[in-house]
């Protein structure tokens, strides 16, 4: 795989993760003022965003599988590691979506 293509899916990765994290943070005051609702919708669009992110990532291991040579750039490290933790973020956030229901 050309470097160029790499990098162009590293992107791809870091913009959707990107604005999945922006949604999640978005999502935070709609929950500590009890916009529950508000606050998971946020979250399910963070998903789609994830979503897409993830798609990105599988097409990648699937062109690997099929003995595409992938040399692995620093730049997908950091889409690897961004999308990664996005991910745990809004799993964190659903947990405190729950609690802040049973707080209120």
């Amino acid at each position: 795989m050309e470097s160029e293509k790499l990098q162009e899916i590293a992107f791809e990765i870091i913009l959707s993760s990107g604005n999945a994290r922006t949604l999640i943070h978005e999502s935070f005051p709609l929950m500590r003022s009890g916009k529950f609702d508000e606050g998971k919708a946020k979250l399910d669009e963070a998903n789609e965003s994830l979503k897409e992110a993830h798609k990105a990532q599988t097409d990648l291991l699937q062109d690997y599988a099929n003995g595409e040579t992938v040399v692995m750039e620093v730049i997908m490290v950091h889409a690897q590691d961004h999308l990664m933790t996005t991910m745990t973020l809004r799993e964190v956030a659903l947990e405190m979506l729950e609690l802040y229901k049973r707080q209120g």
